[in-house]
Parts: C-alpha cells; structure tokens; sequence
C-alpha cells in the first residue's frame, strides 16, 4: 500500500485549519491553500495559536510545536497541491463551489493521489463524479474541534476501491484518531441519528413537552448526554443544523429529517446561537 507523505488541505477555516493542524502534528507535509490571502493569513494563524495554547497546557512540547510549524505551509495556488498524496476538501458546504473546485484539483494534482472531502451532510458520490477518479475518492468526516474530538467518519461510496479506503482509514488512524467506516448515505452515521434527534427536541418544545431548560436538563441527567439538545444545538448553530436537515429531507423525504417551524423562524431571526449571542439561551450582546 502506497504511503501517503504529503497532505493538502483546501479551506483553513475552522475545520481546515484543525485538520491541517492535526496532519502537520502527526509527521506530515502539509499545505493548506485558501482563495484569499487575508483567509489564509487567519487561518495559519488560528493554527499557530492553537499549537501555542498546547504547549502552555503541557500536551505538546516546545520543540514538536517548531518541528510542526516547519512541517506547515499555506498557499492561495491550487498548483502548490500538485505533488500532494492526499487532498482532503474543507471548503464552504455549497455543492457548486467544491463542483469547481474539485474539477480544477483533478487536472492540478498528481493522478494517483487520493481526494477526500470533510463534508458533513453532501454524499460523497456527488463529488467523486466531479472528478475523473472516482474510484481515489473517500469521506474524511473530522468533528469539531478537531485537534481534540477523536472520532473520523471514513465514508465509502460505490465506486471507492478497497485499496483507496484502506489508505483513508491507516490515515486517519495515524493522526490519532478512532476512525470508523460508513456508507455513503447523507448524515453518515453521527448526523444521521444526531439530526433526528435535535429536531425532536424542538418538536417537543413547539408541544409544550418542557421547558428549554427543563428539556436540557433531563437528557443531560436522565441519559447522561454531556450537554442537552438546546444546548447543543445553539452551539453547533441553529442555521447549519437547518441547512444539514434540509439536505437530509431532500434525500430520505423522512418527516424525522424535516426541520420543524420552530427552528426555521429562529433562524428567519438571527438566533443563530452562541455565534450571534442569541439562540435557545442568550450569551450577551452582539
């Protein structure tokens, strides 16, 4: 099995950024590329500051953190992608833009490498045929924050070869995570029981089954939920869950996945969630 050395990662927003973090930690040449040099400029620097603030807490030693930095370089040219093993998409969650985007990475990029996409709620089947390697083409599902949740959902579509799959799941076991397989389906294993779940937690409260607080606190204490679905939901943000739902709708037309009223007019009204200071809870000013 071919050994992946070099690691591109498109977008360094917040996932992008962990993600590349993670793969520079783990012993891998690692170019992140973003459009924009003021993005990339935040991103790095996200980057740099969460290597910082492991140092200081004691989880990563002064000289790992250099070596790492080392390791770690940014672009705004899809060409400096050229001679990667594995590009792994983390851009914005819009079908059209990773359609262009992959369609120039696959006459950029060298063509026995692996293309992955970090997509959380897309199927990875609609990608893969933007692209004439279909078969080199996985899901790589990291969580949020990346550098700390352990878990990777390596999806699989039809069309992926066994060998490329292997390589995905032997890599995101080297960066220390707990890698588990998944079909691809939209949701994956995690949004697919997840999504249901925070919309019948809206539900219940649009029925007057309980409080926000009261709903909270029994998922929290009676299943041992480390935090409850407002909570939750007002952290992930209330407009991406309602986006992730409307793609899962579109593809089960399942009335679990359809977003309720409710979640629809928050996000109709800014309450976003912690993001905008104000969702289920308020968070101050903003």
């Amino acid at each position: 099995m071919k050994k992946i050395k070099k690691v591109g990662v498109l977008g360094c927003g917040l996932m992008g950024s962990g993600i590349a973090e993670v793969a520079a930690r783990s012993g891998y040449e690692t170019v992140v590329r973003e459009v924009t040099d003021e993005l990339l400029e935040k991103g790095l620097a996200r980057i740099h500051g969460s290597l910082a603030k492991a140092v200081e807490k004691g989880k990563l030693e002064a000289a790992a953190r250099d070596e790492t930095a080392g390791r770690l370089s940014g672009t705004v040219d899809l060409a400096a992608l050229a001679d990667c093993d594995l590009v792994v998409e983390a851009i914005v969650e819009n079908l059209e833009e990773k359609r262009k985007t992959f369609s120039a990475l696959d006459e950029t990029v060298k063509e026995d490498a692996l293309f992955a996409s970090n997509t959380s709620s897309l199927t990875i089947t609609q990608m893969a045929m933007f692209t004439r390697r279909p078969d080199k083409f996985v899901g790589l599902h990291f969580f949020n924050p990346v550098p700390v949740m352990k878990l990777v959902e390596v999806v699989r579509t039809i069309l992926t070869s066994d060998e490329t799959f292997d390589r995905a799941f032997e890599f995101a076991r080297s960066l220390g995570k707990e890698p588990i397989a998944c079909r691809d389906n939209s949701g994956f294993v995690v949004n697919r029981l997840l999504v249901p779940y925070l919309l019948d937690a809206v539900r219940a409260l649009e029925e007057g089954v309980g409080s926000v607080e009261d709903i909270d606190k029994g998922m929290q204490l009676g299943c041992g939920y480390p935090m409850g679905p407002f909570t939750l939901l007002d952290f992930v943000g209330l407009d991406t869950t309602y986006y992730i739902a409307n793609i899962m709708f579109e593809e089960y037309r399942e009335k679990r996945f359809a977003p309720p009223p409710l979640l629809k007019q928050m996000v109709l009204a800014g309450r976003t969630g912690k993001k905008s200071g104000r969702g289920f809870y308020e968070y101050g000013k903003k």
